[in-house]
């Protein structure tokens, strides 16, 4: 029966993806072929500073972020607190920002399913990023992302010179959390780094 599966081995250094198994065309030194475009592009290079997955975005998880997510099993969200809690422990950031849902995602669902992991974690979230509505990013494809327009709007606080963590439930393209770290950046962030539970 397939499980979580934890990333390990050797990981992209900048979206954990496992390159373990990868076809050495879809690494450049020690990153993925993604993330090497990402850099190469003058507008995204550097804009977020390193990527953190606990899992792999198997059968498993993909079903379970369902439950949580879609059919609102809000009790879901305790099962990861403890892995969230010990890589926090030994780190250390001024601010801790949820990726926030659109208002008319967030009445949909009824919660933000970053906030409340957060939450269960016993971590007091910063929630000063808003989104503008737009298509769910499950149903765009790849190119379609990247060439998205900015959809955070920063609210409130100061982020100048602090090391802050995006945290969301997975990492796919990257386009999501590029987008807030970018904002954050030209906001006078110093350092933008994320956290997610999979890796897509």
């Amino acid at each position: 029966m397939v499980q979580l599966e934890k990333i390990e081995g050797e990981r992209c250094n900048g979206c954990s993806r496992s390159l373990d198994g990868l076809p050495s065309n879809l690494v450049k030194e020690d990153v993925c072929l993604d993330c090497h475009r990402w850099e190469q592009n003058p507008n995204w290079k550097g804009i977020l500073d390193h990527s953190h997955s606990f899992f792999h975005y198997n059968d498993f998880i993909k079903d379970y972020l369902a439950r949580y997510k879609y059919r609102g099993d809000y009790a879901l969200s305790q099962a990861f607190s403890h892995t969230i809690k010990l890589y926090l422990a030994k780190r250390k950031y001024d601010l801790i920002i949820p990726i926030p849902l659109s208002d008319e995602r967030l009445y949909e669902r009824g919660f933000n399913q970053s906030t409340a992991l957060l939450q269960k974690a016993e971590v007091r979230p910063s929630e000063i990023l808003t989104r503008s509505h737009s298509e769910k990013q499950s149903k765009k494809t790849r190119s379609e992302r990247l060439r998205q327009e900015q959809v955070f709007q920063l609210t409130e606080g100061v982020v100048k010179d602090k090391n802050i963590l995006l945290f969301d439930d997975i990492y796919t393209t990257g386009t999501t959390l590029r987008q807030a770290a970018k904002l954050l950046k030209e906001a006078g962030a110093a350092e933008v780094s994320s956290l997610t539970l999979a890796r897509g």
